[in-house]
């Protein structure tokens, strides 16, 4: 029962918290509101316990909003806001995020090169990012189960899309587990724990 020495957790194949950034992009009442690929509060959980995850491996959080400033659209919802406290928003008019000169920028300062992302919708917001960001080089893992479309038809082709050019879908479970990797890192461990309880992935027996 001896594990390996940690990899490289730079250059590890798999994503590390030092290896990735979290971009979060559109969580806003307009968006939620028109999601018809799952239900909606299901949605705002899901996205909850993959910012608990997030936050608890010190992963890097890139947050942005589209027509805040504009006055066409409302803030992330206060719900997922008030799980970011610090975190800076950045807003752009461009539907693809990574149009927005800022928002690019914040991401290639981090100097991490896995690009986990969940936004709305997945066939614009997520889907126009992760393309970009493929042909630039990084490695970019949508959380299939944290975003939507606005239809199942269209989130589902979106993923298709989006799989077909390089992307590498990852679940909330499958998240947590790769950040995790050994469960001699105990000081995460009760997070670990706490988070996939409250998603309802572990179930308490006891």
């Amino acid at each position: 029962m001896t594990s390996e020495i940690r990899r490289d957790p730079i250059e590890d194949e798999l994503m590390t918290p030092e290896n990735s950034v979290f971009l979060l992009i559109d969580y806003q009442p307009t968006q939620i509101s028109s999601i018809n690929s799952m239900d909606r509060a299901t949605l705002i959980m899901k996205i909850q316990q993959t910012i608990n995850l997030i936050k608890l491996y010190n992963v890097p959080i890139i947050l942005s909003t589209v027509n805040v400033a504009t006055g066409r659209n409302k803030e992330t919802i206060s719900s997922i806001k008030d799980l970011l406290p610090g975190v800076t928003s950045y807003d752009r008019t461009s539907i693809n995020a990574w149009e927005d000169t800022e928002f690019k920028a914040a991401v290639k300062a981090t100097g991490h090169k896995k690009l986990i992302i969940c936004a709305l919708w997945t066939e614009a917001c997520l889907t126009f990012p992760t393309l970009d960001a493929l042909k630039e080089g990084f490695e970019v893992f949508p959380v299939v189960d944290a975003v939507g479309g606005t239809s199942i038809v269209a989130h589902e082709t979106a993923l298709r899309r989006v799989e077909a050019a390089g992307a590498q879908l990852t679940s909330i479970a499958q998240l947590a587990c790769e950040l995790q990797r050994d469960w001699s890192h105990g000081d995460t461990v009760p997070g670990f724990t706490k988070n996939l309880l409250d998603d309802g992935i572990f179930l308490n027996l006891s």
